[in-house]
C-alpha cells in the first residue's frame, strides 16, 4: 500500500525541505502521536495534526475542520519514516486536497541536521 501511494504522491526530500523551513508558503505537517513529538522533538513551526483527525481536519465539511488547511499553501505532511504520511498524503488527494510527504519521515529529516525543537513532556499522556 504504502509503495503504491509513493507512486502517485509528491515526495520531498529531508534536504529540499531544510531549505524551505522558513517559507511562508510551506506548512509542515506532523502527523505523528504526541507521545512521539515529545520524545524525539518536532520540526519547528511545523502543525501538529494526528493522522486519526487528518480527513476530517482537511475537509469544510466537517465539524472538526481547522482553518489552516483552507489556506492556498504547499502542506507537506510527515511521520516517522514516511509510512503513514504516504498513506495520508494520498488519501487527501483523492478527497481533492493536495499534500506532499517528507520522504523517510523526521527520521530523514534528522540524519540530514534538520532544526529539531524538544518540549518537555506534559504528564503521562
Amino acid at each position: 500500500m504504502v509503495a503504491e501511494a509513493r507512486s502517485r504522491i509528491e515526495e520531498i526530500e529531508a534536504v529540499d525541505l531544510i531549505g524551505r523551513l522558513d517559507d511562508p508558503e510551506t506548512v509542515i505537517v506532523d502527523l505523528r502521536d504526541v507521545r512521539e513529538r515529545q520524545r524525539t522533538g518536532f520540526i519547528p513551526g511545523s502543525f501538529h495534526a494526528p493522522r486519526g483527525m487528518m480527513e476530517f481536519w482537511v475537509d469544510p465539511e466537517s465539524p472538526y475542520h481547522k482553518e489552516i488547511f483552507g489556506q492556498d499553501k504547499k502542506f507537506v505532511l510527515h511521520c516517522a519514516s514516511g509510512w503513514r504520511s504516504a498513506l495520508t498524503a494520498a488519501t487527501l488527494q483523492e478527497m481533492g486536497f493536495e499534500a506532499a510527504h517528507l520522504k523517510d519521515g523526521f527520521s530523514a529529516w534528522q540524519n540530514q541536521g534538520g532544526p529539531v525543537e524538544n518540549t518537555p513532556p506534559q504528564g503521562d499522556q
